[in-house]
């Protein structure tokens, strides 16, 4: 886990740079650039450029396009919602985080969707932390997404969060929804990848013809956030937190506690 910890961390700064260079007139392929270039400054590697042919170090998941679209020629403008998701591996250890920017101007329904998306994946995180079975987190993040006043926002089903270690994607399979499957237990040594995605409009989505990017067939605009989170004997840390998760979690009622070693 120390070592999920430093690939955590090196993915935390490469995102950083990313999300900043996410700016209008920038092209999604330069996104990839800065992003790779802090891998390449820290000796890690990119779990994403490669896996399963993917060709690119992040994801950039841009308005209508919900996960896995390709970094390119796309030149982002005023008023843009992205999803950057992107890994680490160090020394054959994995991470995986992604973050939704609002290029330029905002609208407002943009950043509800965002913030929303964000805290559901905070209200997940914090639900590992009690939780009995797997299947908690995904729980606690629709009934927190019920429960927001305004527009009903949706939660992809066909998507979902994943167990990490050696391998990018292990079991078990991590539900953003509430669900009579309550999957494994929950016990020391756990790490999971918790991303909720949620859309504005309905849940139909569809694949591009370049077999990767996932879009909302009614084009309305959509987020992912996501974070690595080990499940250790004193507690939970999140691994691509640079705090560990402090900050958005003690407001929650949970403290996480650092890895030792």
């Amino acid at each position: 886990m120390l070592v999920m910890r430093e690939a955590g961390l090196v993915l935390a700064g490469a995102l950083d740079q990313a999300v900043a260079a996410a700016q209008v007139g920038v092209t999604t392929a330069q996104l990839d650039d800065v992003f790779a270039a802090v891998l390449r400054e820290a000796g890690a590697t990119s779990n994403f450029l490669g896996y399963h042919g993917f060709p690119a170090s992040i994801c950039t998941s841009v308005n209508h396009e919900v996960v896995h679209g390709i970094p390119g020629e796309y030149v982002l403008r005023d008023g843009d919602i992205i999803s950057i998701d992107g890994g680490a591996v160090v020394r054959g250890w994995h991470s995986d985080s992604a973050r939704t920017v609002i290029v330029g101007t905002p609208r407002e329904e943009d950043v509800r969707l965002s913030e929303v998306t964000e805290e559901a994946m905070w209200r997940g995180i914090a639900a590992l932390a009690s939780a009995r079975f797997v299947g908690d987190i995904g729980a606690a993040i629709d009934d927190y997404v019920s429960s927001v006043p305004g527009p009903a926002l949706g939660i992809l089903e066909d998507y979902v969060g994943h167990g990490i270690g050696t391998q990018m994607h292990q079991a078990p399979d991590v539900l953003n929804y509430r669900s009579s499957n309550r999957g494994p237990k929950v016990r020391p040594g756990l790490c999971l990848a918790i991303e909720p995605m949620l859309v504005q409009g309905g849940l139909a989505t569809s694949v591009l013809d370049d077999d990767w990017t996932v879009v909302t067939t009614d084009g309305r605009r959509a987020s992912q956030w996501e974070h690595s989170v080990a499940v250790h004997d004193g507690g939970i840390w999140v691994l691509t937190a640079h705090d560990g998760g402090a900050s958005r979690l003690e407001p929650l009622g949970v403290t996480p506690v650092p890895l030792a070693g």
